[in-house]
């Protein structure tokens, strides 16, 4: 049997924006009731009432009744708006639920035995594809959770929504595949190389360029006199040697 919470509501007389303002400026929280084949019906409720439900988790698919102005109505949250700075909820949307309905809700999923699990021991990772499964339901048994065994399961391996045994009533609203619930992944132990880091290595390890010394090592002298003449920059002329156009002056100069 699902679990039902009470909270108290109140009518009210208007609807739009300015009134849901002025709802808010009084600690309470305008909401909207539809559905069961009756008009909807604008309601308020007290923010603080609100918020303790909307704590305890699975909101969304948990049966409330509310007691609008002595009323009961049995309901099931649809919607819920948050305040985007202060995360307080602002808006509420309830769907009326009569005697023998089904509804469409989402169910928590569960993993557990998770130290009988091999492929969890080597390292590996469990990897939840799907935190909640969509099913359908009658509207007084909703199914508080689904849990899955993750004994005997090796790295590689999946878990579908077959490895569990769906309560009488309740089916999923994917039916034309055996889907993934979550899978054993294996642990990622290399590491990322850093940035820039395989550049400075091979330029570390790199041999010098040809012409030049290695560090540390004495640079190699020349052979002979020759060899640094002929290494010497152009345009520079070795000392004591006589220009080119002294050495080959014209032979008739002096002639007339």
């Amino acid at each position: 049997m699902a679990q039902v919470s009470e909270i108290k509501a109140y009518t009210r007389a208007r609807s739009g924006t300015g009134d849901a303002r002025a709802t808010r400026r009084e600690a309470k929280v305008p909401g909207t009731v539809y559905g069961d084949g009756r008009a909807p019906e604008s309601i308020a409720l007290y923010s603080n009432e609100l918020v303790n439900v909307v704590n305890r988790g699975r909101f969304l698919s948990t049966l409330i009744d509310l007691d609008i102005d002595g009323a009961k109505t049995r309901v099931i949250p649809r919607e819920v708006q948050l305040d985007p700075v202060s995360d307080k909820p602002i808006h509420v949307d309830f769907q009326r639920i009569s005697a023998g309905s089904r509804i469409r809700v989402n169910v928590p999923v569960r993993f557990v035995h998770e130290a009988l699990s091999p492929g969890l021991k080597r390292g590996g990772v469990l990897n939840i594809v799907r935190h909640e499964v969509e099913v359908t339901c009658p509207a007084d048994a909703i199914p508080e959770r689904f849990e899955f065994s993750l004994e005997g399961l090796e790295i590689g391996r999946s878990i579908h929504i077959s490895a569990v045994k769906l309560p009488e009533g309740v089916k999923t609203t994917i039916q034309n595949r055996d889907f993934t619930v979550a899978t054993i992944a294996g642990h990622k132990v290399e590491e990322e190389p850093v940035p820039g880091a395989e550049a400075a290595v091979a330029a570390d390890g790199a041999a010098p360029a040809e012409g030049e010394a290695a560090e540390g090592a004495p640079a190699a002298a020349p052979a002979d006199g020759k060899a640094a003449a002929a290494k010497a920059p152009a345009g520079k002329e070795a000392a004591g040697a006589k220009p080119a156009a002294a050495a080959k002056a014209p032979a008739d100069k002096g002639k007339k």
